[in-house]
């Protein structure tokens, strides 16, 4: 049970080097989209969003455990440990080399387990990180949260639908922490790109693109399996949980994503964080209606689903932002190198989102809309010229800069981290937290259209308010 990363670190380096190194992993390792690369910009500005993470009291310690131990699980729990105050308990994972390596890392006093029921009821546990597969994703954040403890979920926050609405429940119910874990929510660049739609930098909003492509048998999902994955040290039966049974299959469990049965294919994996990207900067609720197609175009190795996708998704005028669409695309074996970019435009501008990087584009319109009279006769065209002359008196106005491009300040921590921030100062100080179960539900119920509209071929409607599939 695990969320596998491709980014997952090997070797023997130390502890101290692997925390420096994370730091700013998170969201700084892959290049910027060329296309941003392409045009000269004026100096880059830093982002002067950083939030001041306070130390924190020895009696304020707030002790984790983690729950799904692959490279995703790994990666948030070495971000949590960055900040102050956090101690690590215990982990839980199906396979038993994970929490070797567990022990490996946080010491071999660690309390680990296959049982996540013997984690959720420790009284040592304030806090869970649920990076298990998608298909278990509710059921193990709303046992802990009936167990009192708050819960750092990965995204998708669920594989399906209804089991949303169980997990706004429950942590309506409970009153503990439930933070869905798409980072960018937190991201600077992110904050940077709600502060200029609002205020107006780029005109009014009109349209949004959004692009994952990756170029490497990771990216694509091609998980190194241990050369002792077996029935006996992996527990295959607990594995399935709600999916279909099956006879032992590595593949299935160390390369989960590439089935239905235990996750959510591309659409879960990564238009959920464009989807985050795009409604923490326009304050959507989400959109009403969702098309998507794509294939199987490379990697044909046994799995069901696209390695090619790509998404139409139409918003409606809101209280929040004008009607706008969205189209998402993300390649699997993109020759081009890969790249990710989320570009948001306005009718006086666009803003580029980069994994470091927040580049400006204003073109606003001139007031004067320009002049074609070469084809009308010329008692016409003089009079025409008259009256365009009377109603766009020349005006000189200062012509500004084109374009800016933020970048993360030296000592930015990155994304995840202050993710893991914003959840334990929600636990500490009981305040809301920037990604709730309604978010989370909000941001992949339509990557859940998504895949319907893929696999059957049809449109798909989606209720934003009510958080409904339609139809």
């Amino acid at each position: 049970m695990n969320e596998t990363h491709p980014e997952q670190p090997t070797g023997n380096s130390s502890r101290r080097s692997f925390l420096k190194t994370l730091g700013i992993a998170g969201t700084a390792a892959a290049a910027a989209p060329a296309a941003l690369a392409s045009t000269p910009v004026a100096a880059p500005q830093y982002l002067n969003l950083i939030r001041n993470h306070a130390s924190t009291a020895a009696n304020d310690k707030i002790r984790i455990a983690l729950i799904g131990t692959g490279g995703m699980g790994i990666g948030d729990t070495q971000t949590a440990l960055m900040l102050d105050g956090i101690e690590m308990v215990a982990a839980c994972d199906l396979y038993d080399g994970r929490l070797r390596r567990a022990k490996e890392l946080w010491g071999e006093g660690l309390a680990v387990t296959r049982d996540y029921r013997e984690i959720i009821d420790r009284q040592d546990v304030d806090a869970v990180i649920n990076a298990t597969t998608d298909h278990w994703h509710e059921k193990i954040s709303s046992d802990a949260m009936r167990k009192g403890k708050h819960v750092y979920c990965e995204k998708p926050m669920v594989q399906k639908v209804e089991d949303g609405h169980t997990l706004i429940k429950v942590s309506q119910e409970t009153g503990k922490v439930f933070q869905v874990g798409s980072q960018f929510g937190s991201s600077i660049i992110v904050a940077k790109a709600r502060e200029l739609l609002k205020a107006g930098d780029i005109g009014e909003l009109v349209f949004a693109e959004a692009q994952y492509d990756r170029h490497s048998a990771m990216g694509a999902w091609q998980y190194s399996i241990p050369p002792d994955a077996s029935p006996q040290t992996v527990d295959w039966d607990t594995y399935l949980g709600t999916a279909p049974k099956r006879a032992w299959d590595p593949l299935r469990f160390f390369r989960w994503r590439n089935y239905q049965d235990y996750g959510t294919g591309i659409a879960g994996d990564l238009y959920v964080h464009l989807l985050t990207s795009l409604h923490s900067i326009t304050g959507s609720k989400g959109p009403t209606r969702v098309y998507s197609s794509g294939g199987t175009r490379y990697w044909k190795d046994g799995r069901d689903v696209p390695d090619i996708q790509l998404s139409i998704y139409d918003y409606p005028k809101t209280a929040e932002h004008p009607e706008f669409n969205l189209t998402t695309r993300s390649n699997f074996v993109d020759g081009g190198g890969g790249g990710y970019l989320v570009r948001i435009v306005g009718t006086e501008g666009d803003l580029s989102l980069g994994f470091d990087t927040l580049t400006v584009r204003r073109n606003k319109f001139p007031k004067a809309p320009g002049l074609s009279v070469d084809n009308f006769p010329k008692d016409q065209k003089e009079l025409y010229l008259k009256e365009y002359a009377a109603k766009y008196p020349p005006h000189p106005e200062l012509d500004g800069p084109k374009e800016f491009k933020y970048t993360f300040p030296k000592d930015y921590k990155g994304d995840r981290y202050e993710h893991f921030a914003n959840f334990f100062s929600s636990i500490r100080n009981k305040t809301p937290n920037v990604e709730d179960a309604t978010f989370g539900l909000r941001a992949c119920g339509p990557t859940q259209c998504g895949n319907i509209s893929y696999f059957q071929k049809k449109v798909v409607g989606w209720d934003p308010i009510k958080m409904k599939i339609l139809g």
